[in-house]
């Protein structure tokens, strides 16, 4: 089954981005897929399914694989680029000559850009401009589970309510619902240090410090995550809902977490090399602790279980050591 709307392009084959082609075609819309890869596009086409990230999940009629990038954009209002967060200005670029005018952006990319700092929106608008209506999607997902069709929730922020509400109502259904909102900045930053975070939540129970010491983890993370989105400009009550909050103890709590299962591995002796290697995908809070570290400096916001993640990360501290320089930490009210 298929509407009489335009098609939707999706740009990245990944599981999070073949997952959200699944849903939008649940919806009846006509779902063009493109990657980077033409050799794995192929085979997706060939069988069906995106066996290498989402295997199990097949492709409904009216969600098509292009090879060719001019003739998935073609026609095409509506584009969503899931691709990782070092890749958006790279996709951005490549996509910005092929864009009809009246084209509409919205990203699943979570993180900030490491050489710039700068948030999903702020480079879109760079490469873009900031006439086009523009959309991020986030909060408490996994690509496993929508590929499924199990029931899920979601936030989708943009600078341009309609659009936000045309989202949300192609993408919602019987198992999945999708709420608006206008703070793209707090859903970014959100999906950006919620990463960072659940690589320090691996850590911890991998190390065997227990339930205590997780909830305190995510508790107090979700104070640095708000305290560092307020500076940069976004409103504090949208940490309290499904892109803070939610996003965050999922991320933590949950092995589909590919995050989490970086700090696990990272707590039973391997590097981050080789334990981002079993992962086979890129485990975005690596990248994101360094962007974090830095854009935190910057505004001289107080992130500390962040800058002990990074210390772990890139100083190779000791992840005990980290945990004995927080808790040696001057007290003060909460």
């Amino acid at each position: 089954m298929s509407s009489n709307k335009p098609p939707i392009a999706v740009f990245g084959a990944g599981s999070w981005g073949t997952a959200l082609a699944l849903q939008f075609a649940r919806s009846a819309r006509d779902v063009r897929l493109w990657g980077r890869d033409e050799k794995q596009l192929r085979a997706i086409r060939t069988n069906r399914c995106n066996d290498r990230y989402l295997p199990g999940a097949a492709f409904p009629d009216n969600l098509q694989v292009c090879t060719d990038l001019d003739t998935c954009v073609q026609g095409v209002r509506d584009i969503l680029v899931s691709v990782p967060s070092h890749g958006l200005r790279e996709t951005l670029t490549r996509l910005a000559p092929l864009l009809e005018s009246d084209a509409r952006i919205c990203w699943a990319t979570k993180g900030f850009e490491l050489s710039t700092g700068k948030l999903p929106h702020q480079v879109a608008q760079e490469v873009l401009g900031d006439a086009r209506p523009m959309a991020v999607l986030s909060g408490p997902t996994f690509a496993k589970e929508v590929g499924d069709g199990l029931p899920t929730a979601m936030t989708i922020a943009a600078n341009d309510t309609s659009f936000a509400s045309e989202l949300a109502t192609t993408l919602s259904g019987e198992n999945f619902r999708a709420y608006t909102s206008q703070d793209m900045i707090g859903v970014e930053v959100g999906g950006a240090v919620k990463n960072v975070l659940a690589i320090g939540a691996g850590l911890s129970d991998g190390l065997g410090f227990g339930a205590n010491t997780r909830i305190a983890l995510i508790n107090r993370g979700l104070v640095e995550m708000t305290r560092l989105g307020v500076a940069l400009g976004a409103n504090s009550e949208t940490f309290m809902g499904l892109a803070g909050m939610g996003d965050l103890v999922l991320t933590c709590t949950d092995d589909l977490s590919r995050n989490r299962r970086m700090g696990l591995a990272l707590a039973s002796g391997k590097s981050a090399a080789d334990a981002q290697e079993e992962i086979q995908q890129v485990v975005e809070g690596v990248l994101a602790a360094k962007a974090v570290k830095e854009v935190a400096e910057q505004l001289d916001v107080v992130m500390p279980i962040c800058h002990e993640i990074y210390r772990i990360l890139y100083d190779n501290v000791d992840p005990r050591e980290a945990v004995g320089t927080l808790m040696s930490r001057g007290l003060k009210p909460e």
